[in-house]
């Protein structure tokens, strides 16, 4: 996660927490940014290191390979930068949605891959819709994470769901490859993250 914003523009918001409910008593904001990301990392995190079997499978080699997830990096790196002060000006929660958006629609765009360049493509555009939506999502889970006496609890409600959710979706990945195919794997994950978009756009409301 990224480095949280100033604790001024927190929201008031209580602080007790039931943390034997483990999201029992977090406000509604929160909510919906947890189960967002939950549904949003259960579809990302189907396909994790699968990745290189798909790129090698287009006729990608290692340097290829190397070259496509290099890119989705870079351009990650330089929006979250951008992204990050844009949204600190006109908002976050537009940003983070369009993000959600994009992820959605480039993951389907994987349906059309089949060359390097093409996938070079596709990298970009998931690297883009990573950094609209990552930094503006932090910033926005942390303004209505309340005061600073449960830090600990809410960040590592949120890392902790988000590794476990990744680790069950990747094995669920690789069985839809094995049992039927790629292009199965990208209509399923297309499918879960429109559905996460649908959902954290609510923030919009609130």
């Amino acid at each position: 996660m990224q480095t949280k914003p100033s604790e001024k523009r927190k929201l008031s918001l209580p602080t007790t927490r039931a943390h034997d409910t483990i999201v029992g008593m977090l406000s509604k904001p929160e909510k919906i940014l947890l189960w967002g990301n939950i549904l949003w990392i259960s579809g990302v995190g189907m396909l994790g290191p699968l990745f290189a079997i798909f790129a090698e499978k287009i006729g990608g080699n290692i340097l290829e390979i190397s070259w496509a997830y290099a890119t989705y990096l870079v351009v990650t790196g330089i929006g979250i930068i951008v992204v990050g002060t844009l949204g600190d000006r006109i908002g976050h929660k537009r940003l983070m949605v369009a993000g959600y958006g994009l992820n959605a629609l480039a993951t389907f765009g994987y349906l059309a891959v089949n060359s390097t360049v093409e996938l070079f493509v596709v990298q970009a555009l998931l690297g883009v819709a990573f950094a609209l939506s990552n930094p503006t999502w932090s910033a926005l889970y942390d303004l209505y994470s309340g005061d600073d006496t449960e830090d600990g609890y809410i960040w590592g409600l949120s890392a902790g769901t988000g590794h476990i959710v990744s680790g069950v979706a990747l094995v669920i990945g690789g069985f839809i490859i094995n049992a039927y195919s790629f292009d199965a794997l990208f209509i399923i994950m297309g499918s879960i993250l429109t559905i996460s978009t649908i959902y954290q756009a609510k923030i919009l409301y609130v």
